[in-house]
């Protein structure tokens, strides 16, 4: 099927009247970056009549209304429980769509991101959970900085979360409501929400699916802090998931010292990559691989003996 501006109906085919699907953003101080989500939004080839927005301010510090009002069909909530599994949630909640698909407010769209989603969702039988590629978005298309060339790598690797591990980031995630009811609402602010409502979603059934045409664009970070506070997010999280099984410290130690010694194996991944290209691009990726997996390895050491606190960057970053 062709899902352009004004599609038709087939023969004995009748659309909704309302929206097939609930583009769900959680928002937290980050008025600029969710300007241009939503302008890509606006510009999807999918017919505008067939999806609502819905972005859910989760306590920034200057609430966009006058950014989402601008925007029509767009819709702004607030949820006040830190993080963006609940901000998710409610706007589950209060969607309309049959299918749900989840972006993040720095992100921007692919004009046919929806579209190839609502074709991917009607030709995949009910419990199939769509993940698709998340690339990184960069200003100077002639020239890699250190932290891009890293990140587009490394960082957002849909097909390979989906493939290996069996879950995907929720940056880029496209599901029928029944199936979400199947699983559950997002966990708070203390884990790695998609990678526990993934472990959820396998465990009731449901299969990830990744579609390469479903694609989104995520900036790079600007400074190696900016990497390190992710880091010291993601590493608290691991870290809440591994307590109290048996062994885990030792585990710990172990996957600790596997993370400083990563960097001599993927070094080679950088250098037969095709996201970067030219010598000077994959230099900068494997310095910066060096100095975050040099500081992750320290990070989770450093932890062992100390208390159980999220890191969480209430300053803007969500993802």
């Amino acid at each position: 099927m062709n899902f352009a501006k004004q599609p038709r109906a087939g023969v004995g085919e009748k659309w909704p009247e309302g929206p097939l699907i609930s583009v769900v953003i959680p928002h937290l101080n980050q008025p600029e970056a969710l300007e241009v989500c939503l302008k890509s939004l606006d510009a999807q080839s999918l017919a505008r009549n067939f999806f609502e927005i819905i972005v859910v301010d989760n306590g920034s510090v200057s609430i966009p209304e006058d950014i989402v009002a601008s925007h029509p069909g767009a819709r702004l909530l607030r949820e006040l429980q830190a993080g963006p599994g609940p901000a998710r949630n409610f706007g589950v909640r209060a969607a309309n769509g049959e299918i749900i698909a989840f972006i993040d407010a720095d992100c921007r769209a692919h004009r046919d991101w929806l579209g190839n989603a609502l074709q991917a969702v009607r030709s995949l039988p009910e419990g199939t959970i769509l993940g698709g590629d998340v690339r990184i978005w960069r200003n100077r298309w002639n020239r890699f900085t250190g932290i891009e060339a890293f990140e587009a790598v490394f960082e957002y690797r849909f097909k390979f979360f989906i493939e290996r591990h069996g879950y995907c980031g929720t940056g880029n995630l496209v599901l029928r409501r029944s199936d979400h009811e199947k699983v559950g609402p997002f966990a708070g602010i203390e884990f790695a929400e998609d990678v526990e409502w993934g472990q959820r979603a396998r465990s009731a059934g449901l299969t990830f699916r990744y579609i390469p045409e479903m694609v989104v664009f995520h900036p790079a970070r600007r400074s190696l802090q900016q990497l390190y506070t992710k880091w010291d997010r993601h590493t608290q999280h691991e870290l809440n998931m591994a307590r109290g099984k048996h062994g885990w410290k030792i585990r710990w130690i172990a996957r600790a010292v596997a993370v400083l010694a990563s960097p001599i194996v993927h070094s080679m991944k950088v250098l037969g990559s095709n996201r970067i290209q030219g010598v000077s691009a994959r230099l900068k990726a494997i310095l910066v691989l060096f100095a975050i997996r040099t500081y992750r390895a320290r990070k989770m050491l450093n932890l062992l003996s100390g208390s159980n606190v999220v890191v969480w960057n209430r300053g803007g970053e969500q993802c």
